[in-house]
């Protein structure tokens, strides 16, 4: 199960302290989500189930070989992204700078235990929106140019 929350950003922090990865998506199934991820050299086939704050995940290990051949089936647009990764209180921020075409697109992704936890989240004051509810910002809709 996924649980997590989304923000876009005022603001960004100095990101050159932060370790980031380089990732590429390709979708191959909007509905249920199936999409293949390239993460700097790791490679996943992913099932997403229904929902916005949680919903059933799921991730399989691929080779560089399989993701190619798949990631060539995906409908739309293939998103890349770096996602850098910035420590706050219990919690690890995912932040996503988005390239080409959405390259002035930056979401905040945070993960957690609980749905108590998510509802009872403070976020940092750079933070601007919570979007969490807005399917728009689902990488998955990303790809399909519905943004």
């Amino acid at each position: 199960m996924e649980i997590e929350r989304k923000f876009t950003v005022k603001e960004l922090p100095d990101l050159s302290k932060y370790q980031y990865h380089t990732m590429e998506q390709g979708y191959l199934n909007t509905d249920p989500v199936v999409r293949v991820r390239k993460e700097d050299e790791e490679y996943y086939l992913t099932y997403k189930g229904k929902g916005l704050l949680a919903r059933e995940e799921y991730n399989l290990p691929l080779n560089k070989n399989a993701y190619y051949h798949l990631v060539e089936k995906s409908d739309g647009i293939i998103i890349r992204k770096k996602r850098y990764l910035i420590p706050f209180e219990k919690y690890t921020i995912e932040l996503d700078v988005f390239d080409a075409p959405y390259e002035n697109l930056v979401i905040a992704e945070v993960e957690f235990d609980s749905e108590e936890d998510a509802n009872a989240f403070q976020a940092p004051e750079w933070f601007d929106e919570d979007v969490t509810m807005n399917r728009k910002y689902h990488n998955s809709n990303l790809s399909q140019g519905l943004f």
